[in-house]
């Protein structure tokens, strides 16, 4: 490799100052990886998860995992890219991540970069797409086509976050009747803007609001958010046969026995790391990827992108973390190096 160190924002042991920017060796580029260098990424709430767990275990990492930017090298296997492309991903757990100039990322996770978006735009799609894309595909069983779940209708709590504002534009394409949740009136908005044909509050008895809308039971429901708030309203709202998906781990156990077992109902756990983690069809995340390409350069997504931060520094993303992890942000947040 050329390109022997770089700068990075790593983590620390010191809660007062819990990233700094650091000069670093690069990682090694394996056969099947590709070197990037790195124009803008964005935030997830998994980041500060990340940060906090690095600093209670003294560990120095680089996080980040959403990037966007040029191969500027690529390993001796490598058959999808070449220098000079502009590719986009999420990364995965164990390696080091896009808080930095450069980032080695393995081929089959990357897909190129649509030609519509800028940097930041781009940078906001990989992981919550992924996300969205696995829970509706991977979990639940839909045909990735226009129009294939027409008459069918899904639940979308906290539609308004990342993954939400994925899931909506996606179920929407799929021809389903979308319902999302919001509580404000900025929430509200959004989540109308993308697409969702009724939206309820997720702070107020959602299910007496849904029965009355006409939606007795719902056959898909997607808890992105406290997870142990939502359940027991999920799990009365299910249809028999009907499937719950959630990303988020529970604070407390869930009650899942007797509610769901009545009804023959299915869980799903989604977690976009599973597939790298496990070495089980890695391939298909660089694929989805390439999925989400067609569908944005043909007007069928959107970025979900709503603020920019200018700057590669570890205060901008230690600002954009905390924002992230406030539970409050819309749609995406990404950092432009």
């Amino acid at each position: 490799m050329t390109i022997t160190r770089m700068q990075a924002v790593i983590t620390t042991n010191n809660p007062a100052q819990p990233l700094i920017e650091a000069s670093v060796p690069t990682t090694p580029l394996g056969a099947n990886d590709i070197l990037v260098k790195v124009a803008a990424i964005s935030i997830n709430p998994v980041d500060q998860k990340q940060r906090l767990i690095a600093t209670q275990n003294n560990a120095t990492k680089i996080l980040g995992f959403d990037g966007v930017g040029e191969v500027i090298e690529i390993g001796s296997a490598v058959t999808k890219f070449k220098v000079h492309d502009r590719v986009y991903y999420a990364g995965e757990l164990g390696r080091n991540g896009s808080y930095a100039e450069y980032q080695v990322v393995r081929e089959d996770l990357v897909a190129i970069a649509p030609a519509n978006l800028d940097d930041a735009e781009a940078a906001a799609i990989p992981l919550t797409f992924l996300t969205a894309y696995e829970l509706l595909f991977d979990q639940f069983g839909f045909k990735p086509e226009a129009q294939s779940q027409r008459g069918q209708t899904i639940l979308i709590i906290n539609g308004a976050g990342g993954v939400g504002s994925a899931m909506i534009q996606l179920s929407q394409w799929l021809g389903m009747d979308v319902i999302a949740t919001a509580s404000r009136p900025e929430t509200t908005a959004w989540v109308t803007k993308l697409g969702a044909h009724h939206v309820v509050n997720h702070r107020h008895d959602y299910v007496s609001e849904l029965k009355q809308l006409g939606y007795p039971s719902i056959p898909y429901i997607a808890i992105l958010s406290a997870t142990n708030e939502h359940f027991a309203k999920a799990a009365e709202l299910i249809a028999p046969f009907g499937h719950i998906g959630m990303i988020v781990e529970p604070t407390a156990p869930l009650a899942i026995g007797d509610p769901l077992k009545a009804k023959a109902a299915s869980l799903h756990w989604e977690f976009m790391f599973a597939k790298a983690l496990n070495n089980y069809n890695v391939v298909s995340q660089g694929d989805a990827l390439a999925f989400a390409t067609d569908l944005i350069e043909n007007k069928h997504f959107n970025t979900t992108l709503t603020e920019t931060i200018e700057g590669f520094s570890a205060s901008n993303i230690y600002a954009a973390q905390e924002k992230a992890g406030s539970g409050k942000i819309i749609g995406k947040l990404a950092i432009k190096y």
